[in-house]
């Protein structure tokens, strides 16, 4: 079997669910908070979810739909976490890190979609 090496983006949403699922289990387990924490769990696991979906993408057009999607969920996360931030069930540090990683993600899933249909484009 081919070793493959691991994109950053990959990494980065997988390390990103990851700390969505401890927020998760901190917002149910400390702040009795049930609808926004599953609200942020459910889109801000998706994203990786559909990073790793878009790995084995039929086309380089359902390449560029996965990332979309995701996309679209990390636009939704960022709104979550607005929620959450002013409503008061998290405090500033863990909002504006969160914020920036996910941040992070959105651009280089701009950058990615961008690059694939200019790619798409030329043929």
């Amino acid at each position: 079997m081919l070793e493959r090496k691991e994109s950053p983006l990959k990494l980065k949403t997988e390390a990103f669910s990851d700390r969505i699922s401890k927020l998760y289990n901190y917002l149910q387990s400390t702040k009795h908070e049930q609808v926004m924490s599953l609200q942020i769990y459910r889109s801000g696991t998706s994203i990786g979810a559909n990073v790793s979906e878009s790995r084995f993408a039929q086309s380089e057009a359902d390449f560029v739909n996965k990332l979309c999607i995701a996309l679209k969920e990390a636009g939704e996360t960022e709104y979550w976490l607005g929620r959450l931030y002013h409503s008061g069930k998290i405090d500033k540090n863990g909002y504006e890190s969160l914020l920036s990683d996910n941040t992070e993600i959105i651009k280089m899933l701009v950058t990615s979609i961008k690059t694939m249909k200019e790619k798409i484009a030329k043929k």
